[in-house]
């Protein structure tokens, strides 16, 4: 998968030995011939969040002094996947993890997360599910966390955005253009979650709507939330 040099602590992958192949083999084909027209959502979907967790954190570290620590509420996970079970999408998309999901971790100082991709196909799928944590050891999120996911508006075109009651302190749900990806973000005691939604399909359909999504993975995070607190 993909390593950022400027954090201390590298992302460790479930997978290191056959990192390169793993991707290949998941990343969706275009078509019944297997071409590669289709897009690989989750690739681009993951490598923005990494780059956009290391400037983030780096930035935030070297004011580490000037700003309160939060206190954490929640306890690090060493396999994300493992912890995540995404029941509720499960029942949307069929059993989102048959085929091998792809686990990464980092242990930097300031911020420690933890990435799961999911997907309910082999070599096509037609829904992709990542899930990620980030406990944030030495500032508080709650300022910057309203602030809009700036690659993934680039990416996927102006969408609109909704505040969730009830979930967490605070909870966003980010729907791009064409109901095509959903992205939720919980901030809650020092620690955010964020659940995305990528469909893989032709024209970048999904099994369900993005109504019946959201309330799927406002579920699912609830759970993973719940199995995380400590």
């Amino acid at each position: 998968m993909i390593t950022d040099p400027e954090l201390d602590g590298a992302w460790e992958t479930g997978h290191a030995g056959e990192r390169a192949q793993e991707a290949e083999e998941l990343a969706p084909r275009g078509g019944a011939d297997g071409a590669a027209g289709a897009r690989r959502p989750w690739l681009w979907a993951l490598g923005g969040a990494v780059i956009a967790s290391a400037v983030w954190a780096g930035g935030l570290y070297a004011f580490g002094d000037r700003l309160a620590a939060p206190g954490i509420s929640y306890r690090a996970t060493e396999n994300l996947c493992e912890d995540f079970r995404a029941r509720a999408l499960g029942k949307i998309a069929g059993d989102l993890h048959r085929y091998r999901p792809m686990n990464q971790q980092n242990h930097h100082p300031a911020v420690r997360g933890a990435i799961c991709v999911l997907q309910n196909g082999e070599t096509q799928s037609t829904l992709t599910v990542r899930a990620q944590v980030d406990l944030h050891q030495k500032t508080d999120p709650g300022p910057e966390f309203d602030v809009p996911s700036l690659w993934l508006a680039a990416d996927v075109g102006k969408g609109r955005t909704e505040s969730v009651q009830g979930l967490g302190e605070r909870a966003v749900v980010f729907v791009a253009p064409g109901d095509g990806a959903v992205q939720l973000r919980v901030l809650d005691d020092g620690a955010v979650f964020t659940l995305e939604t990528y469909g893989n399909g032709t024209g970048g359909n999904t099994p369900a709507d993005s109504a019946a999504l959201q309330t799927a993975m406002i579920e699912d995070a609830r759970e993973l939330m719940a199995a995380l607190k400590k």
